[in-house]
């Protein structure tokens, strides 16, 4: 855990919890508003926290060489995510203007 110093620890994680807390609210936003395609954008952000997570996993164990897997990982979620996203995006925007 010594990888980092304790405020970028705060940033960190505060990202995880923050990321979650958006994914539950635009679920609600989806079900409030009898909009579901957002329900779509709360499955494509996913990826994107699976990431964060990795990073989070990688710093906790010092960046420890034998989990250099998870910086592979971490990779690979953020452009499945940055995909994803755009994907949930973009059927908002086509359910919108139907």
């Amino acid at each position: 855990m010594h990888a980092l110093s304790l405020p970028t620890w705060m940033v960190h994680v505060s990202s995880v919890i923050e990321w979650i807390a958006a994914i539950y609210f635009i679920w609600q936003f989806a079900d409030v508003s009898g909009w579901p395609a957002w329900k779509w954008l709360s499955f494509g952000m996913l990826p994107a926290l699976i990431s964060a997570m990795c990073a989070c996993t990688w710093h906790f164990f010092d960046n420890s060489p034998a989990l250099g897997w998870l910086v592979i990982l971490q990779a690979a979620m953020t452009v499945v995510g940055n995909c994803t996203a755009c994907a949930a995006a973009w059927y908002i925007w086509r359910q919108a203007h139907v």
